[in-house]
Protein backbone atom coordinates (compact mmCIF):
# COMPACT_ATOMS: atom_id res chain seq x y z
CA UNK A 1 0.00 0.00 0.00
CA UNK A 2 0.86 3.89 -0.90
CA UNK A 3 0.28 5.96 2.33
CA UNK A 4 0.92 9.69 1.59
CA UNK A 5 2.14 11.49 4.96
CA UNK A 6 1.10 15.09 3.97
CA UNK A 7 3.08 17.23 7.17
CA UNK A 8 5.91 13.95 7.37
CA UNK A 9 8.50 16.40 7.80
CA UNK A 10 6.79 17.92 11.19
CA UNK A 11 7.67 16.33 14.50
CA UNK A 12 4.88 13.80 14.85
CA UNK A 13 4.61 12.93 10.73
CA UNK A 14 8.17 12.69 10.88
CA UNK A 15 8.35 9.76 13.44
CA UNK A 16 5.34 8.03 11.79
CA UNK A 17 7.13 8.15 8.62
CA UNK A 18 10.22 6.66 10.47
CA UNK A 19 7.65 4.05 12.02
CA UNK A 20 6.13 3.13 8.41
CA UNK A 21 9.51 2.29 7.07
CA UNK A 22 10.95 0.69 10.09
CA UNK A 23 7.97 -2.02 11.18
CA UNK A 24 5.92 -2.02 7.57
CA UNK A 25 6.29 -2.95 4.38
CA UNK A 26 4.24 -0.13 3.05
CA UNK A 27 5.71 2.70 0.52
CA UNK A 28 5.41 6.18 2.16
CA UNK A 29 5.07 9.60 -0.05
CA UNK A 30 5.85 12.17 2.30
CA UNK A 31 4.81 15.78 1.14
CA UNK A 32 6.24 19.03 3.21
CA UNK A 33 5.97 22.47 2.83
CA UNK A 34 9.46 23.00 4.92
CA UNK A 35 8.15 25.12 7.11
CA UNK A 36 9.47 26.20 10.01
CA UNK A 37 7.41 23.60 11.18
CA UNK A 38 9.33 21.26 9.08
CA UNK A 39 12.49 20.08 8.00
CA UNK A 40 14.47 17.53 6.02
CA UNK A 41 17.09 16.61 9.05
CA UNK A 42 14.08 15.00 10.51
CA UNK A 43 13.66 12.78 7.96
CA UNK A 44 17.73 12.47 7.15
CA UNK A 45 17.38 8.90 8.11
CA UNK A 46 15.05 7.62 5.28
CA UNK A 47 15.29 10.17 2.83
CA UNK A 48 16.97 7.21 0.24
CA UNK A 49 15.09 4.55 1.47
CA UNK A 50 13.79 2.10 -1.51
CA UNK A 51 10.05 2.59 -0.52
CA UNK A 52 9.90 6.29 0.70
CA UNK A 53 9.67 9.31 -1.52
CA UNK A 54 9.81 12.77 -0.09
CA UNK A 55 7.95 15.78 -2.16
CA UNK A 56 8.20 19.88 -1.13
CA UNK A 57 5.03 21.01 -1.89
CA UNK A 58 2.08 23.08 -0.25
CA UNK A 59 -1.28 21.10 0.65
CA UNK A 60 -3.10 24.38 -0.61
CA UNK A 61 -1.48 23.14 -3.90
CA UNK A 62 -4.32 21.78 -5.39
CA UNK A 63 -2.47 20.41 -8.62
CA UNK A 64 0.30 18.97 -6.85
CA UNK A 65 -1.78 17.31 -4.51
CA UNK A 66 -4.54 16.05 -6.87
CA UNK A 67 -1.35 14.57 -8.27
CA UNK A 68 0.25 13.25 -5.27
CA UNK A 69 -2.95 11.84 -4.13
CA UNK A 70 -3.33 10.10 -7.40
CA UNK A 71 -0.53 7.17 -6.52
CA UNK A 72 -1.58 7.12 -2.90
CA UNK A 73 -4.15 4.42 -1.33
CA UNK A 74 -4.63 6.20 1.82
CA UNK A 75 -3.94 9.79 3.23
CA UNK A 76 -2.65 10.61 6.72
CA UNK A 77 -3.07 14.52 7.12
CA UNK A 78 -0.44 15.47 9.94
CA UNK A 79 0.04 19.27 8.18
CA UNK A 80 -0.54 21.75 10.47
CA UNK A 81 0.17 25.10 11.74
CA UNK A 82 0.28 23.64 15.95
CA UNK A 83 1.74 26.40 17.93
CA UNK A 84 -1.11 28.11 20.23
CA UNK A 85 1.17 31.11 20.67
CA UNK A 86 1.57 31.97 17.24
CA UNK A 87 -1.74 31.26 16.21
CA UNK A 88 -3.22 33.84 19.01
CA UNK A 89 -0.44 36.17 17.25
CA UNK A 90 -1.59 35.73 13.82
CA UNK A 91 -4.15 33.67 13.22
CA UNK A 92 -4.66 33.35 9.17
CA UNK A 93 -1.74 30.78 8.24
CA UNK A 94 -3.68 28.34 10.67
CA UNK A 95 -6.65 29.01 9.28
CA UNK A 96 -4.90 28.97 5.49
CA UNK A 97 -3.32 25.59 6.53
CA UNK A 98 -5.22 23.68 9.00
CA UNK A 99 -8.91 24.43 7.40
CA UNK A 100 -8.08 25.20 3.82
CA UNK A 101 -5.42 22.86 3.49
CA UNK A 102 -7.18 19.92 4.88
CA UNK A 103 -10.04 21.03 2.28
CA UNK A 104 -7.75 20.55 -0.45
CA UNK A 105 -6.88 17.55 0.39
CA UNK A 106 -10.20 16.06 0.96
CA UNK A 107 -11.46 17.49 -2.51
CA UNK A 108 -8.02 15.50 -4.17
CA UNK A 109 -9.51 12.40 -1.88
CA UNK A 110 -13.10 13.34 -3.35
CA UNK A 111 -12.08 13.36 -7.17
CA UNK A 112 -9.61 10.36 -7.16
CA UNK A 113 -10.87 8.25 -4.08
CA UNK A 114 -8.73 6.68 -1.37
CA UNK A 115 -8.98 3.86 0.76
CA UNK A 116 -8.59 5.59 3.87
CA UNK A 117 -8.12 9.03 4.94
CA UNK A 118 -6.75 9.88 8.70
CA UNK A 119 -7.35 13.40 10.01
CA UNK A 120 -4.91 13.85 12.22
CA UNK A 121 -6.23 15.97 15.61
CA UNK A 122 -5.81 17.38 19.15
CA UNK A 123 -7.58 17.23 22.78
CA UNK A 124 -7.49 20.80 22.05
CA UNK A 125 -10.75 20.37 20.10
CA UNK A 126 -12.72 19.87 22.64
CA UNK A 127 -11.38 22.84 25.02
CA UNK A 128 -10.43 22.27 28.97
CA UNK A 129 -12.37 20.20 31.51
CA UNK A 130 -12.27 20.56 35.26
CA UNK A 131 -12.81 17.15 36.14
CA UNK A 132 -13.72 13.68 34.39
CA UNK A 133 -12.53 12.71 30.79
CA UNK A 134 -13.54 13.68 27.41
CA UNK A 135 -15.37 11.16 25.05
CA UNK A 136 -15.40 10.89 21.35
CA UNK A 137 -19.21 12.57 21.65
CA UNK A 138 -18.33 15.17 23.68
CA UNK A 139 -19.22 18.75 21.85
CA UNK A 140 -16.34 20.24 20.38
CA UNK A 141 -15.46 23.84 22.51
CA UNK A 142 -11.86 25.26 21.45
CA UNK A 143 -10.43 28.52 23.26
CA UNK A 144 -7.92 29.15 20.90
CA UNK A 145 -7.04 29.80 17.40
CA UNK A 146 -5.19 27.12 16.76
CA UNK A 147 -7.47 24.52 18.50
CA UNK A 148 -10.54 26.00 16.57
CA UNK A 149 -8.95 25.75 13.19
CA UNK A 150 -7.77 22.26 14.00
CA UNK A 151 -12.16 21.72 15.08
CA UNK A 152 -12.87 23.64 11.47
CA UNK A 153 -11.05 20.72 9.76
CA UNK A 154 -12.38 17.77 11.70
CA UNK A 155 -16.15 19.09 10.88
CA UNK A 156 -14.69 19.26 7.16
CA UNK A 157 -13.48 15.95 7.35
CA UNK A 158 -16.98 14.62 9.02
CA UNK A 159 -18.98 16.20 6.00
CA UNK A 160 -16.96 14.57 3.46
CA UNK A 161 -17.69 11.43 4.99
CA UNK A 162 -21.25 12.38 4.92
CA UNK A 163 -21.65 14.02 1.87
CA UNK A 164 -19.04 12.45 -0.60
CA UNK A 165 -18.50 8.71 1.04
CA UNK A 166 -15.05 9.48 1.90
CA UNK A 167 -13.61 6.96 4.32
CA UNK A 168 -12.61 9.20 7.11
CA UNK A 169 -10.76 8.24 10.36
CA UNK A 170 -9.43 11.23 12.98
CA UNK A 171 -7.23 10.65 16.05
CA UNK A 172 -7.49 13.20 18.59
CA UNK A 173 -4.42 12.46 20.74
CA UNK A 174 -2.99 14.52 23.57
CA UNK A 175 0.18 16.31 24.37
CA UNK A 176 2.79 14.70 21.92
CA UNK A 177 6.73 14.76 23.42
CA UNK A 178 9.88 12.88 22.00
CA UNK A 179 12.39 13.55 19.19
CA UNK A 180 12.35 15.93 16.50
CA UNK A 181 10.25 18.11 18.31
CA UNK A 182 10.25 22.07 17.78
CA UNK A 183 12.05 23.86 20.48
CA UNK A 184 9.39 26.30 20.96
CA UNK A 185 7.25 23.64 22.58
CA UNK A 186 7.45 23.00 26.30
CA UNK A 187 9.25 19.90 27.01
CA UNK A 188 12.24 20.69 24.06
CA UNK A 189 12.23 24.23 25.57
CA UNK A 190 13.06 23.68 28.48
CA UNK A 191 15.34 20.93 27.84
CA UNK A 192 17.25 23.05 26.16
CA UNK A 193 17.01 26.32 27.77
CA UNK A 194 18.44 23.77 31.05
CA UNK A 195 21.24 22.53 29.19
CA UNK A 196 22.40 26.29 28.61
CA UNK A 197 21.31 27.32 32.38
CA UNK A 198 18.49 29.75 30.96
CA UNK A 199 15.87 30.50 32.89
CA UNK A 200 12.68 28.35 32.13
CA UNK A 201 9.21 30.69 31.72
CA UNK A 202 6.38 29.08 32.89
CA UNK A 203 3.16 30.35 31.96
CA UNK A 204 0.78 31.72 35.32
CA UNK A 205 1.24 29.87 38.15
CA UNK A 206 1.97 26.28 36.39
CA UNK A 207 -0.95 24.85 37.74
CA UNK A 208 -2.09 23.67 34.19
CA UNK A 209 -3.08 20.44 33.83
CA UNK A 210 -1.55 18.33 30.32
CA UNK A 211 -1.88 14.38 29.26
CA UNK A 212 1.23 13.75 27.28
CA UNK A 213 2.39 10.47 25.19
CA UNK A 214 5.67 9.63 24.03
CA UNK A 215 5.28 10.02 19.86
CA UNK A 216 6.23 6.49 19.69
CA UNK A 217 3.39 5.49 21.15
CA UNK A 218 1.47 7.98 19.22
CA UNK A 219 2.34 6.73 15.83
CA UNK A 220 1.44 2.93 17.13
CA UNK A 221 -2.23 4.40 18.15
CA UNK A 222 -2.23 6.27 14.51
CA UNK A 223 -1.30 2.99 12.51
CA UNK A 224 -3.68 0.72 14.73
CA UNK A 225 -6.45 3.54 13.31
CA UNK A 226 -5.05 3.19 9.83
CA UNK A 227 -5.22 -0.07 9.67
CA UNK A 228 -8.46 -1.03 11.90
CA UNK A 229 -10.22 1.83 13.16
CA UNK A 230 -13.99 2.15 11.63
CA UNK A 231 -14.42 4.59 9.13
CA UNK A 232 -16.20 7.84 10.05
CA UNK A 233 -14.97 7.32 13.50
CA UNK A 234 -13.09 9.33 16.07
CA UNK A 235 -10.14 8.19 18.31
CA UNK A 236 -8.73 9.43 21.62
CA UNK A 237 -5.49 8.67 22.10
CA UNK A 238 -4.42 9.13 25.75
CA UNK A 239 -2.45 7.46 28.33
CA UNK A 240 -3.56 9.33 31.89
CA UNK A 241 -0.22 10.34 32.54
CA UNK A 242 -1.44 13.98 33.43
CA UNK A 243 0.73 16.13 35.14
CA UNK A 244 0.51 20.01 35.76
CA UNK A 245 3.22 22.19 33.84
CA UNK A 246 5.16 22.86 37.02
CA UNK A 247 5.51 18.81 37.49
CA UNK A 248 6.89 18.56 34.04
CA UNK A 249 9.21 20.85 34.49
CA UNK A 250 10.69 20.15 37.70
CA UNK A 251 10.86 16.46 36.44
CA UNK A 252 13.02 17.91 33.39
CA UNK A 253 15.50 19.96 35.59
CA UNK A 254 15.42 16.71 38.26
CA UNK A 255 16.52 14.51 35.16
CA UNK A 256 18.77 17.01 34.27
CA UNK A 257 20.24 17.71 37.71
CA UNK A 258 19.56 21.09 36.93
CA UNK A 259 18.13 24.17 39.85
CA UNK A 260 14.82 24.78 40.48
CA UNK A 261 15.90 28.46 40.66
CA UNK A 262 15.89 28.36 36.65
CA UNK A 263 12.27 28.10 36.79
CA UNK A 264 10.46 31.83 35.73
CA UNK A 265 6.97 32.64 36.33
CA UNK A 266 5.58 34.66 33.71
CA UNK A 267 2.31 36.16 32.80
CA UNK A 268 -0.25 33.74 31.43
CA UNK A 269 -1.76 32.77 28.02
CA UNK A 270 -4.69 34.62 27.25
CA UNK A 271 -7.07 31.95 27.04
CA UNK A 272 -5.07 29.14 28.57
CA UNK A 273 -6.96 25.88 29.18
CA UNK A 274 -6.64 24.16 32.53
CA UNK A 275 -6.66 20.65 32.33
CA UNK A 276 -7.08 17.86 29.48
CA UNK A 277 -8.35 14.62 29.63
CA UNK A 278 -9.13 11.99 27.31
CA UNK A 279 -11.28 9.16 27.81
CA UNK A 280 -9.49 6.25 25.43
CA UNK A 281 -11.39 2.85 25.55
CA UNK A 282 -12.23 2.73 21.98
CA UNK A 283 -8.42 2.76 20.66
CA UNK A 284 -8.01 0.24 23.49
CA UNK A 285 -10.33 -1.37 21.60
CA UNK A 286 -8.31 -1.71 18.69
CA UNK A 287 -5.58 -3.80 20.95
CA UNK A 288 -3.56 -0.91 21.59
CA UNK A 289 -2.18 0.55 25.20
CA UNK A 290 1.21 2.72 25.60
CA UNK A 291 4.36 1.00 26.02
CA UNK A 292 6.51 3.88 27.41
CA UNK A 293 5.75 5.47 30.63
CA UNK A 294 6.22 9.66 30.69
CA UNK A 295 9.88 8.74 33.09
CA UNK A 296 11.47 6.63 30.06
CA UNK A 297 10.09 8.83 27.67
CA UNK A 298 11.43 12.01 28.99
CA UNK A 299 15.05 10.52 29.72
CA UNK A 300 14.89 9.46 26.13
CA UNK A 301 13.89 12.71 24.59
CA UNK A 302 16.47 14.35 26.74
CA UNK A 303 19.36 12.18 25.90
CA UNK A 304 17.68 12.91 21.87
CA UNK A 305 18.14 16.67 22.82
CA UNK A 306 21.53 16.84 24.76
Amino acid sequence: MYILVAGGAGFIGSNFVHYLLKNTEHSVITLDALTYAGSKENLANVLDHASHEFIQGDILDQELVTDVITRADAVVNFAAQTHVDRSIEKSTPFVNTNIKGTQVLLNAAANVGVDRFLQISTDEVYGQIKQGRFTEDDCLSPRNPYAATKAGADLLAQSYYTTHDIPIVITRTCNNYGPRQHIEKLIPKFITRAAEGKHLPLYGNGLNIREWIYVKDNCRAIYAVLEHGTVGEVYNIGTDDRFTNLEVTRRILDEMESSKNLITFIEDRAGHDQRYALETSKIESLGWKPQWTFDDGLQDTIEYYI
